[in-house]
């Protein structure tokens, strides 16, 4: 049941691909993956009349984008040109291409190939999103519900305060620490995205079950640091996974909304748990992380697809060896790895987030930029213990219910983002090609100085005699900037390093999800210290920071590109 269609018994092989011809001298002469069409002649008929320019390029229509492709995407868009021309027909088959040596590369049989995870159905790719975007919601969700947690942790195991808030801090750290190790297995062809996000979250769901039961504190800290690392593949692959399904032009819209669920899940989580703990107990957030996972467990098990195109196509190449008993069918990945361990890879992708971190400025202001932004926002959570309670005395639920004005932000930012991309963004490409990537930081230049001036809002205007209402819109003004910034600099960084962009936010995950494990550990003693005001006025003048780098990484980003050996060029 449910066969490929290289396992049903009609199965014949494209007369495209039955040609002996050797087209190539060696796979490398076309540098690029095994979902590229290499366009190599003079000009390119993909129908009488529907021609395509007639310089050397390579096409991206599956996923990754390959160096050639990379090199001049800054100076033309490439795939518009091969969009436009296929849109013109119903389907064109992809001649695969062959070495002397005998080998037929594996790509997809046509450009409509319904294999490839861009030609799915736009219901299909939807559905997928949204399976993601639930996934990454859940985690996310699950760290900061254990918030209303915490007063019930100090009275059962005699802990103070800060101790009882490690099991926030644990949790953070774990899916920071998690992607170092999952996003690298993830991009192995012969592992791929599925198996990774299955088998963590059965991990997640199963140790859910000890953390809402455990008796001690000891194991309760220990089990919240799992089940942070075992959640943590949807951070980021999730991205990886949309990138898979979505061109240029669309994945935009499609991060908005991932990020969207990964930037409301620590805001919900308290709203969802604030009025059921003060009734039914300090275990019940935990039950709701088990009720929460399982419910999304079996809908990923039973529907999540395989997206990854290196990975289905090596699928697809082993196939092909079976079903003809041909040993020539080769994928590009097979090629690529020859004579390479997957462990040699493995720890290639591991290393590399910090070596790039290290030698590459540009890439080490947008580690410690978004590093204490989303400290900051993890500070926030202590802060509205001190403010709400004790100035408005207001009741855990209702506090729940101030953590909406993040959801409000998030709303605005992904409808401010989201305007920019359409009616600026997406028509300029259409009409003159991709432009420098130092071009989408544009609407970050401004919403830098939003984080600034929010925290200095909500610094000053909560106070008992000025009502709530106005630290509320600090908040708000704080993260809807801070999202519109996140997705600007998320975007560059793709952009500007796509050979390494899974491994750069894997290690973003690390360096951001480090810092605020100790924000929380040290923002209550900070705030009981400094007070809310002049604790709050600090995180905002060191938030001064990222206007400057901003604004410099908008100016001299290609510079700084140019110099750098993992960056795209800046000429």
């Amino acid at each position: 049941m449910l066969q490929y269609l290289e396992e049903k018994a009609d199965f014949r092989l494209p007369d495209e691909w039955l040609s002996r011809k050797a087209e190539y001298p060696h796979p490398s002469t076309c540098p690029s993956d095994a979902s590229t069409l290499c366009i190599n002649d003079e000009k390119v008929q993909i129908e009488k009349g529907d021609e395509i320019p007639s310089s050397p390029r390579v096409v991206s229509l599956a996923g990754t984008e390959s160096p050639a492709e990379t090199l001049s995407s800054e100076k033309h868009n490439v795939r518009d040109d091969i969009e436009q021309a296929i849109e013109k027909v119903k389907s064109t088959p992809i001649v695969p291409r062959r070495t002397t040596e005998g080998i037929i590369l594996v790509d997809w049989y046509s450009t409509d190939d319904p294999e490839n995870p861009r030609n799915w159905t736009n219901l299909r790719r939807i559905f997928v999103s949204l399976i993601i975007c639930f996934y990454t919601f859940v985690v996310y969700t699950s760290s900061a519900i254990y918030i209303n947690s915490e007063s019930g942790l100090v009275k059962e195991f005699g802990v103070n305060a800060t101790e009882a808030s490690l099991g926030l801090a644990l949790y953070v750290l774990g899916y920071g620490i998690g992607p170092l190790l999952w996003s690298p297995l993830s991009e192995l062809p012969s592992v791929g995205r599925n198996p990774v996000y299955f088998w963590t979250m059965l991990a997640f769901v199963i140790i859910s079950i000890p953390t809402a039961l455990v008796t001690n504190y000891p194991g309760l800290m220990a089990l919240r640091f799992l089940q942070g690392f075992f959640g943590s593949p949807c951070l980021a692959n999730g991205g990886a996974s949309l990138g898979d399904l979505y061109n240029d032009l669309h994945l935009p819209y499609a991060l908005i909304a991932w990020v969207s669920a990964s930037y409301c899940g620590p805001a919900l989580g308290p709203l969802l748990s604030g009025f059921s703990v003060p009734v039914l107990g300090w275990r019940w957030s935990l039950l709701e992380i088990l009720f929460a996972g399982s419910a999304i467990f079996p809908v990923m098990f039973a529907f999540l697809p395989e997206t990854s195109p290196a990975t289905l196509l090596l699928q697809r190449a082993q196939r092909l060896r079976q079903a003809t008993g041909n040993l020539a069918f080769m994928s590009q990945s097979e090629i690529d790895q020859q004579g390479m361990s997957n462990g040699a890879v493995f720890i290639d992708a591991l290393i590399k987030p910090l070596e790039i971190t290290i030698k590459d400025p540009a890439i080490l202001f947008v580690q410690i930029y978004t590093a204490v932004v989303y400290a900051t926002y993890y500070s926030f959570f202590e802060s509205f213990e001190l403010v709400y309670p004790v100035y408005y005395e207001m009741t855990p639920g209702q506090i729940g219910l101030v953590f909406l004005s993040i959801l409000v932000a998030c709303l605005l930012g992904a409808v401010i983002y989201a305007s920019y991309i359409h009616f600026y963004m997406n028509p300029r490409i259409r009409a003159v090609g991709e432009p420098v990537p130092e071009t989408r930081l544009v609407p970050a230049l401004a919403a830098a100085f939003g984080p600034t001036l929010g925290l200095f809002v909500f610094a000053w205007t909560a106070h008992p005699d000025i009502h709530w209402v106005a630290p509320t819109a600090g908040i708000t003004l704080y993260g809807t900037t801070v999202f519109v910034v996140f997705q600007c600099i998320f975007v560059y960084v793709a952009l500007s390093y796509p050979k390494y962009a899974a491994s750069l936010f894997a290690g973003n995950d690390f360096f951001r999800s480090a810092l605020a494990f100790a924000a929380v550990l040290f923002a209550l003693p900070m705030f009981e210290d400094l007070g809310v005001a002049r604790g709050n006025s600090l995180l905002g003048g060191l938030s001064v920071v990222g206007v400057i780098g901003i604004w410099t990484l908008y100016i001299f980003g290609a510079r700084l590109r140019s110099m750098s050996k993992f960056a795209i060029s800046g000429e």
